[in-house]
């Protein structure tokens, strides 16, 4: 017997609240039970979206607690260096923790499952080299220009490093699973237990005697993502062992890395255009500076995760589509999610422009003096949100070239406009140039996405004069 809300209503609220709550949850039904593809796809958002909206309050409350315990100046040099290793860990990857979204449903669909076999393989075992030169490079990175770099990041970047390989091989595991449409075992690990787990060694440290630094936050991150790193290795790979357990293993390095590397690209200068402004922050102004700023696009997070909630929900589905024979399902497709992504991001927008100043205090003295700077971020990531996620719709349909073409132009807007603006400006100059970046992001995505597919992935522009124009 399958789960009905809409039953479940009926039997347990009373009858005057029931009828009137029916609608409601016949609608809830209509999402949660319909078959098919676009059902599979809503699903996986609505629980992408869910774990996102958890993250984001278990990372909100775990920064307040980091922000009061550390202070403003130690908080601010963990907030730099760690930003930083999430970035770095991400782009060690090289393309292939996202590429394997594609070539996952793609080898499974065409029966290749000697292909299948050998993508995942050699996901993790390239990643986990690159990592590792990637960190060796950083550490010695560090050692050479130690000189030029304040001393209190000195050590914790040399700390910060270490955990690069963890990371890297993190993504790869979540990326697996999300290729497979496991939403709750892709994201959970990295979205809820990680955080957690942080503030839980972190607590841990503090009880036992330890400064509350950047150095001692840095020391809880790493033992918090070792402990997730293995916790995806145990879940995620028995379960993909065992589809292609028999097979006998193929490799196409070639294709896979000339796949993977502008993928590479895009997500390299996705993460740089979501981080450069904390990071150019922290290049011109000191630490407690960053940590104002890091606190004022913590609370904007709930905004950030409907986009990345709906694109965790339909990359494997734009893949499938777009390798399959009936385009037009791609097209009529696409254009939901991007209404997917507007209508909760406007409204998230509003939620956190209304409450804004009081989440800001709760922060620490000072932190409420960034609150202004809120309206101009919203606005960018609003405009971000009405193309939905153009990027992994040209990404997964093998247009991966020009989207991070389209970044590295967007990358360069924003770190130039940063170099002009923060010296003068301070956090106005970062969040002006930010939001400006994403909105010129937003508008050529839109064109090429127009321009290569055929589809006209704008929210403002209604579905049948979309199909006009297509």
């Amino acid at each position: 017997m399958r789960f009905s809300a809409a039953a479940t209503a009926d039997r347990l609220l009373p009858e005057q609240i029931a009828a009137r709550t029916r609608p409601l949850f016949d609608r809830l039904d209509a999402i949660l039970l319909q078959g098919g593809d676009r059902g599979e796809a809503t699903r996986t958002s609505l629980v992408a979206f869910a774990i996102r909206i958890v993250s984001a309050v278990i990372a909100f409350v775990s920064q307040v607690l980091l922000a009061r315990w550390m202070g403003g100046f130690e908080y601010g040099i963990f907030v730099l260096v760690w930003t930083t290793m999430l970035i770095v860990g991400n782009l060690s990857c090289l393309g292939f923790h996202t590429s394997i979204v594609r070539y996952i449903p793609e080898y499974r669909a065409k029966g290749q499952l000697a292909e299948l076999r050998g993508i995942m393989a050699a996901s993790k075992g390239f990643v986990l080299v690159t990592s590792t030169l990637f960190a060796l490079l950083g550490i010695a990175g560090v050692w050479a220009f130690s000189e030029a770099i304040e001393s209190y990041y000195v050590v914790p970047f040399y700390l910060g490093i270490v955990c690069l390989p963890m990371m890297a091989v993190s993504d790869v595991l979540e990326g697996t699973a999300r290729a497979n449409s496991w939403a709750i075992t892709a994201l959970s690990p990295i979205y809820l237990m990680r955080p957690i787990l942080i503030l839980a060694f972190m607590v841990a440290a503090l009880a036992a005697g330890y400064a509350p630094s950047a150095e001692t936050a840095i020391v809880a991150a790493i033992l918090a993502t070792l402990a997730t790193t293995v916790f995806q290795a145990l879940t995620i790979m028995p379960r993909t062992a065992r589809e292609v357990a028999d097979t006998p293993l193929r490799l196409h390095g070639r294709e896979w890395i000339v796949v993977s590397l502008p993928i590479f690209l895009v997500e390299g200068f996705f993460f740089m255009l979501t981080n450069a402004d904390v990071l150019m922050v922290g290049y011109f102004l000191p630490p407690t500076d960053v940590a104002i700023y890091f606190a004022t696009v913590k609370t904007l997070a709930l905004v950030h995760f409907v986009y990345f909630a709906v694109k965790a929900g339909v990359a494997q589905r734009y893949a499938h589509y777009a390798h399959g024979s009936d385009r037009g399902k791609l097209g009529a497709f696409a254009r939901e999610t991007a209404a997917w992504t507007f209508w909760p991001s406007l409204a998230m927008g509003a939620i956190v422009l209304l409450l804004g100043k009081p989440i800001l205090m709760l922060f620490g003295p000072g932190f409420d003096a960034a609150y202004p700077v809120l309206f101009v971020l919203v606005a960018g990531v609003v405009a971000r949100a009405s193309v939905g996620p153009a990027e992994s719709l040209l990404t997964m349909s093998g247009n991966q070239n020009i989207c991070a073409a389209i970044y590295g132009v967007t990358l360069a807007i924003n770190v130039v406009l940063n170099l002009l603006l923060i010296p003068p400006l301070g956090l106005w100059g970062a969040a002006i140039s930010t939001a400006f970046a994403i909105a010129c992001e937003a508008a050529m995505l839109s064109f090429v996405v127009w321009r290569r597919l055929g589809i006209v992935m704008l929210v403002f522009i209604p579905i049948s004069q979309a199909a006009r124009v297509s």
